[in-house]
C-alpha cells in the first residue's frame, strides 16, 4: 500500500475560510488520498483505521487519516447550537481534549504494525459541516463511524446526505478482516444502489467474489434482470441470487443470506426519509447499520 508521504508538521495560519482550522499542511496530503479514515470519535478509531488500511491496500491506493470536530469558537451557527456544543465539554471534554484522545488512539494503532509510521493525522476543528467538506471532498471512499459521540453522528449524516460520498462503516462488534473476500450487494432497481455500485467499482473489481442479492423480486424477474445488467455495465464477474424475505424484514433477510454465504462486506444504497424516522435513514438501512456483523458500504 502506498502510504501518504511524510510531511512537515508545522502549523499554518488558520484558513481564510471562516469556521475551518487545519493542523498544518498535512491537509494537502490528506485530501488527495484514495481512502480517508475519518476519526471524529476515539472509541471507534481503531476499527475505522483497520478497515481503511484494508480498503486502500486492496486497490493499491493511498490512505490518509483525519480528525474532525465541532468547536464553538469556529462555528457559524445559531446561538442555541453553539450553547449545545459548549455543554458537551462537561461529558466529552473540550474540543482540544477530544482531538487529543483521537490522536492517542491513532498513535497507538500506528505502533501495532510496521509501515504505518509515515501516516499523519490531519485535524480540522470548528464548523463541523465545513470540516467534513474540506477533508473529504476529493476522497473516493471515506471510512467513518455511524454512531458514537455527537461529532460522529453529525459527520456521518453530512457524508451521506450532503457530500454524497461513498462511505464504509465498521460492523457491529469486532472487525474480522478480509474486507473484500465476498461482497454482497443488496440490489433493487434504484439510482441510489446503482450509484453506490458504480462508485465502489474499484473495490468490487478487487473482491474475490461478488454476489448481487435480490430480495422479493417482481413476478417478471426484473430485479434479477437488472442485477445482471449491473454486473455487465461495471465489467464485473459475479453471481445473482434471489430470495424471499418470507416473514422476516428485508434487513433480516439480507443479513441471513450474508451469514449463509460467508459475506465479508455489504454494499447498499442509503435511503433517506423524514427527519425523525429511523434517525434520518430508511428502515432497511438503519436495521443493517444497527445489526450487521460485517462492514457496510453505502452511498446516497
Amino acid at each position: 500500500m502506498n502510504n501518504a508521504p511524510a510531511n512537515d508538521n508545522a502549523r499554518k495560519p488558520p484558513s481564510a475560510e471562516a469556521g475551518v482550522i487545519f493542523a498544518g499542511h498535512v491537509h494537502e496530503v490528506t485530501v488527495h488520498a484514495d481512502v480517508l479514515a475519518l476519526l471524529p470519535d476515539p472509541a471507534t478509531a481503531r476499527p475505522c483505521l483497520d478497515i481503511a488500511e484494508d480498503a486502500a491496500r486492496a486497490i493499491h491506493g493511498t490512505m490518509a487519516v483525519a480528525h474532525v470536530g465541532a468547536d464553538p469558537k469556529g462555528m457559524i451557527a445559531a446561538p442555541e447550537e453553539i450553547d449545545l456544543q459548549m455543554l458537551r465539554d462537561r461529558t466529552e471534554g473540550s474540543p482540544r481534549e477530544r482531538f487529543e484522545q483521537v490522536a492517542r488512539a491513532f498513535e497507538d494503532w500506528k505502533q501495532d504494525k510496521p509501515g504505518r509510521e509515515r501516516l499523519l493525522l490531519d485535524d480540522c476543528r470548528g464548523d463541523l459541516n465545513r470540516c467534513v467538506t474540506a477533508e473529504t471532498h476529493e476522497a473516493a471512499l471515506v471510512v467513518a463511524p455511524w454512531h458514537g459521540n455527537m461529532d460522529a453522528r453529525d459527520a456521518f449524516h453530512d457524508l451521506l446526505f450532503h457530500e454524497r460520498k461513498l462511505v464504509l462503516t465498521q460492523p457491529c462488534g469486532s472487525y474480522a478482516g478480509n474486507l473484500l473476500g465476498h461482497v454482497v450487494i443488496g440490489w433493487k432497481p434504484h439510482d441510489h444502489v446503482q450509484d453506490a455500485a458504480t462508485a465502489a467499482r474499484r473495490w468490487l473489481a478487487a473482491s474475490d467474489r461478488v454476489t448481487v442479492l435480490c430480495v422479493n423480486d417482481k413476478p417478471d424477474g426484473s430485479y434479477q434482470l437488472t442485477a445482471r445488467e449491473l454486473l455487465d455495465q461495471l465489467g464485473l464477474d459475479g453471481d445473482v441470487a434471489a430470495i424471499s424475505s418470507g416473514g422476516r424484514s428485508v434487513g433480516e433477510a439480507i443479513l441471513d443470506f450474508a451469514k449463509s454465504a460467508n459475506a465479508t462486506c455489504l454494499l447498499i444504497g442509503a435511503f433517506k426519509h423524514g427527519y425523525f424516522l429511523e434517525l434520518l435513514l430508511g428502515r432497511v438501512t438503519y436495521y443493517l447499520l444497527s445489526h450487521a456483523p460485517l462492514p457496510l458500504m453505502m452511498k446516497h
